[in-house]
């Protein structure tokens, strides 16, 4: 027999989900950064593999070449390299903070953002370099 004092199913109050939150930004930052972590992971793995095409020759390289040069090679060697930055970056404000500075909400807060913009513009920046160089375009 059901007890008449419990709430229903459909009484009892819902928990609230991900999406009723407002995300703060170093939460945001924070799981970037683990995403980045896993992403540079599985660009190692495709840096050996390019490694390895460069060392068996040009038969085996050449493939690779192409496969990098397509906009999906392109999309991958942007988000690897856009990983690499953040990850720098953001492991510079970590160790700012294992000294102890920048905890207030307010300053945790402005190097989040400023973590996020500069690691989108140097990699934007060493992005276009690296593509001007292969296309000939610019020399170092």
């Amino acid at each position: 027999m059901e007890n008449p004092q419990a709430p229903s199913a459909r009484q009892r109050p819902v928990s609230p989900h991900l999406t009723v939150y407002r995300w703060p930004i170093t939460m945001a930052t924070s799981i970037t950064h683990r995403v980045t972590g896993v992403a540079l992971s599985a660009g190692m793995v495709l840096l050996a593999w390019w490694l390895i095409g460069l060392a068996s020759g040009p038969d085996v390289y050449q493939p690779l070449v192409r496969a990098a040069a397509s906009p999906l090679g392109l999309f991958v060697m942007f988000g690897f390299l856009w990983s690499l930055c953040y990850h720098w970056l953001n492991g510079i404000r970590h160790l700012v903070w294992d000294l102890g500075y920048g905890f207030e909400v307010r300053t945790a807060s402005r190097t989040s953002i400023v973590v996020i913009a500069l690691s989108v513009l140097f990699a934007a920046g060493v992005f276009i370099l690296g593509y001007k160089i292969a296309q000939g375009t610019m020399r170092l």
